[in-house]
């Protein structure tokens, strides 16, 4: 897949609004919007000129409008619960932010139409309801799942309801939906469709949960991983991802240039953040 190479641009801040336990800002970024994909990313310099916060934060993008009268508009969706993050949602219109994107691989859409099942945990569910279009767009029919620990930390209820499709909510505490996690309705779900595909984005150990029970489904899972991706092209090497390719060989790739989506099933998931002793160039190994 060839993609349009990412650039650093000023965007100015046009809204910062409040839903649930999130914020979404949007902000006009000429350059980005026009060429970005469902799946991308940005990173995005935080707490200004004299802060000490000197890495930036990659944030999903959660929407795009390229006809906008601004250039070309996106919006993200931030949580605001570390330094960084409250200082963005601190934002206000006409406020100045340095990004660079649009980064990293997006979903693979289906050459032919499917039946795919689109499941987001908390605010990972951010970039569903633009990437459902993409795949209606395609003749592919869907159905959502939206999950979190309780009502506030749901995301998209509305955006995701609006682009059509069954959708279903989980929340830990019962407090709206069904109570229990995504993966406890997602057999129905499967049941219901026969899907050939799941687009899944969430926490690691949801998204294990969700290969694991797929796998026994014969569905292909597309995991968007939530990696700490500090610099967002390939250089620190903090987001690295242990995989298993094609040829049986597992490697460490970085999530943020080979990713952040990947196919579930290639994903070492219990070997996370951990440096497995078969990995590639490990002493012993012999070269593949």
């Amino acid at each position: 897949m060839n993609l349009p190479a990412a650039v650093q641009v000023e965007g100015r801040v046009l809204t910062v609004r409040r839903s649930g336990h999130y914020h979404v800002l949007s902000i006009a970024v000429p350059g980005i919007a026009d060429v970005a994909k469902p799946g991308q990313f940005v990173t995005i310099a935080v707490g200004g000129e004299n802060s000490s916060m000197l890495l930036r934060r990659a944030f999903s993008i959660a929407s795009v409008d390229d006809r906008s009268a601004y250039g070309g508009v996106i919006e993200i969706v931030v949580s605001g619960d570390g330094p960084g993050t409250k200082w963005l949602v601190n934002r206000h219109r006409d406020d100045h932010l340095n990004l660079v994107g649009p980064l990293g691989k997006p979903y693979p859409l289906p050459k032919n139409p499917v039946h795919a099942i689109l499941i987001g945990g908390g605010y990972g569910a951010a970039n569903l309801p633009w990437l459902a279009k993409a795949l209606l767009q395609r003749g592919c029919r869907i159905e959502t799942i939206l999950g979190a620990a309780t009502d506030q930390k749901v995301y998209g209820q509305l955006e995701t309801r609006r682009v059509g499709g069954l959708v279903t909510i989980t929340t830990d505490d019962g407090s709206i939906g069904t109570q229990g996690r995504v993966t406890d309705v997602l057999p129905a779900a499967f049941d219901r469709t026969n899907a050939a595909v799941v687009y899944a984005c969430g926490p690691m150990a949801m998204l294990q949960a969700i290969t694991e029970m797929a796998a026994r489904y014969h569905a292909v899972v597309q995991a968007a991983v939530e990696e700490s991706m500090a610099c967002g092209i390939g250089v620190c090497m903090t987001c690295v991802l242990p995989i298993t390719d094609t040829s049986g060989v597992t490697r460490l790739v970085r999530s943020c240039t080979e990713g952040p989506v990947f196919d579930g099933a290639s994903v070492r998931w219990n070997d996370v953040g951990k440096l497995p002793k078969d990995i590639y160039g490990a002493a012993g190994m012999s070269g593949h």
